[in-house]
């Protein structure tokens, strides 16, 4: 309890003070990454996604699911399981051409402290005036994906994206954006484009603050939220890869992605005062479709040493996947979730379940 009221204190001014004061790190929770095969290879999916986590990651790789029912989840978890991190979706297969998909994210901290009220009126600690909330951000993406038929191999894809953030009964908002993506696959080569947040993202804030809250505010000299509207910008994502047969069952895929935003500079490999570009790779060994090892490298970033040098750093990831039967895969990721867990390292497990025809009940037609 001590811990998640701490993280509270922490995350809340940053949460508010981002809502009225800048929008550069807006809805951040949607930069994560989801499946353990992406995350395993240090989101390099631009390009090679092509199962129902291309949803997020370029909703175009929709298109090229091999099977016309999938489903798929996993669950992580921060700051030694304080913060929870969810994601699950289902991806439907209309035809050779199209494709739809529904997918849900969220990242929260549940069952938070609320001692606002702690304090009687007459000065007395009242331990029974304690209540709990929740802090969540969610978002709910509904995807279409196109095959184009006379260009082989190009597959347009978009989100329309619903997001709701809340914090207890103090503050809300609601959310809505686009996302659009491109793929090209020719001959084992993948090209792959995603304008993230194409038209903005909008979320719009609503505060039910209490005269007790805002005495309180005023007491301890800080301002007072008001609604307000907060943008987040969009986001280009480029990326290509490389599918290889090896001989014998064994083939490797080979990707690389490069991020670029455009509001102001971050700390990336490469960055300016308007353009920042984040760089990672990402590899794949796969025997037939039965089991898969990966790699991947990414997060570059430049560190302050002891001396006052800046370093550059990398963040390595590392995976497997098992396949049973070309219906359930059991994904695993040994990675940092975006470099900012308490923990170096995280264990990630997702699971995916294809099929092309559910059964029909013995007896029917």
């Amino acid at each position: 309890m001590i811990k998640k009221a701490l993280l509270l204190l922490l995350l809340l001014p940053a949460t508010l003070y981002g809502v009225y004061a800048q929008n550069k790190y807006s809805n951040e929770f949607l930069s994560l990454g989801v499946g353990a095969r992406g995350l395993g290879m240090a989101n390099t999916m631009c390009a090679i996604s092509d199962d129902i986590t291309s949803a997020y990651w370029n909703p175009a790789g929709l298109g090229r699911m091999d099977k016309h029912y999938q489903l798929a989840a996993m669950h992580a978890e921060y700051f030694a399981g304080v913060a929870k991190y969810d994601y699950a979706g289902i991806g439907y297969k209309i035809d050779d051409r199209s494709s739809v998909a529904l997918t849900y994210i969220r990242f929260g901290v549940d069952n938070i402290m609320n001692t606002t009220e702690l304090i009687d009126a007459q000065g007395n600690v009242d331990y029974d005036r304690i209540s709990y909330f929740n802090a969540s951000d969610n978002a709910f993406l509904l995807s279409y994906a196109y095959n184009f038929e006379k260009v082989q191999g190009l597959s347009l894809g978009a989100n329309a994206k619903v997001v709701y953030r809340n914090i207890g009964k103090f503050a809300h908002a609601w959310g809505f954006g686009l996302d659009f993506g491109l793929q090209y696959n020719r001959k084992g080569w993948q090209a792959g484009l995603m304008l993230r947040d194409a038209t903005s993202t909008f979320n719009a804030w609503s505060y039910q603050l209490t005269d007790e809250m805002i005495r309180v505010f005023e007491e301890t000299g800080n301002e007072i939220p008001s609604n307000d509207l907060e943008l987040t910008m969009p986001a280009l994502l480029l990326g290509g890869g490389k599918y290889v047969e090896l001989g014998k069952g064994f083939n490797a895929t080979f990707a690389l992605g490069l991020d670029c935003t455009f509001d102001g500079k971050r700390n990336t490999l490469i960055k300016s005062n308007v353009l920042s570009m984040d760089p990672h790779f990402g590899m794949e060994f796969g025997y037939k479709k039965i089991v898969a090892v990966r790699a991947g490298i990414g997060n570059f970033q430049q560190e302050p040493d002891f001396d006052g040098k800046n370093k550059t750093t990398l963040q390595i990831n590392l995976g497997v996947g098992v396949c049973i039967k070309n219906i359930v895969t059991i994904d695993y990721a040994f990675t940092d979730l975006g470099d900012i867990s308490i923990a170096q390292y995280s264990h990630i497990f997702s699971l995916k379940v294809a099929i092309d025809r559910f059964k029909r009940e013995a007896g029917s037609r």
